[in-house]
């Protein structure tokens, strides 16, 4: 009876199995669920499943989603080998809604850190939010909302007016965009002064003059140059890359501003 007993037992026990099996956890190209919507994990290299880990939060451009973000060249590989999670929400018809002052998307990211702090241990003072083209936009929008919570804001080719209110800006903001952005234009001041792209911050923030530190090539053969406001009050501060390209994620920015903010976050 025995043999008998245990085979039924087996047997018993394959749907459970079975089920566990297909029940896979998100991450990667596999999606997070939050209602109808949806987001992407991707952790870092060497995580010790227990240390909280620093997050990214990136927005991704229109008619993306965050399977494109955690598979992207530039976003992923800077996150990576840094020790940071990255976290990519999806947009409702993959677009951002970040016309309006109090659109519904900051709620929707309100709830994914939620969710993943459920998930894994986050350090929440290392909450960090990026963002491309339409999706930088969102990011501004999120970080005008919720700038009391993340630890930096880092957006490429993106912005949103820059006489827009912000009631609750981060602490330091870092941005790119390209003179010859076609898609998402630098938004120039009078004199086509190029600083305006970042003239929202600088406002908010009460920064003094800013100042050039550095010419460079941004890519091979589109030169850019690094301007830097650190005399904002309160501490804050704005840097903007201005180069004579388009509309790209310039490699390894990415990785430049995180190094840059998680050292001042652990000062």
């Amino acid at each position: 009876m025995k043999p008998i007993r245990l085979l039924l037992l087996v047997l018993f026990l394959l749907p459970a199995a079975a089920s566990a099996t297909n029940a896979q956890t998100c991450g990667g190209d596999t999606p997070c669920k939050i209602g109808n919507r949806e987001y992407n994990i991707l952790l870092p290299d060497g995580w010790d499943g227990v240390t909280p880990l620093p997050v990214m939060m990136h927005f991704h451009a229109f008619l993306r989603r965050g399977k494109t973000v955690v598979n992207h060249p530039r976003i992923g590989v800077e996150t990576k080998p840094r020790g940071v999670m990255l976290i990519a929400p999806s947009a409702q018809n993959r677009a951002w809604r970040f016309w309006q002052d109090a659109p519904a998307d900051i709620a929707f990211a309100d709830a994914i850190l939620a969710d993943v702090a459920k998930r894994y241990p986050v350090d929440p003072t290392q909450i960090y939010v990026s963002g491309f083209s339409f999706g930088a936009a969102m990011a501004w929008r999120y970080a005008c909302a919720r700038g009391d919570k993340i630890a930096g804001l880092m957006t490429m080719s993106g912005t949103i007016p820059q006489t827009t209110p912000c009631p609750n800006p981060p602490d330091r903001v870092r941005h790119v965009h390209g003179l010859q952005d076609i898609w998402m234009s630098l938004p120039r001041g009078p004199g086509h002064d190029a600083t305006n792209a970042v003239a929202l911050w600088r406002k908010t923030f009460g920064c003094g003059q800013g100042r050039i530190t550095q010419d460079y090539e941004i890519r091979a053969g589109i030169g850019a140059t690094h301007l830097v406001w650190d005399n904002c009050s309160q501490g804050r501060s704005v840097t903007l890359d201005v180069h004579s390209g388009g509309h790209f994620i310039p490699e390894g920015w990415l990785g430049v501003q995180l190094d840059g903010l998680m050292a001042k976050s652990q000062d």
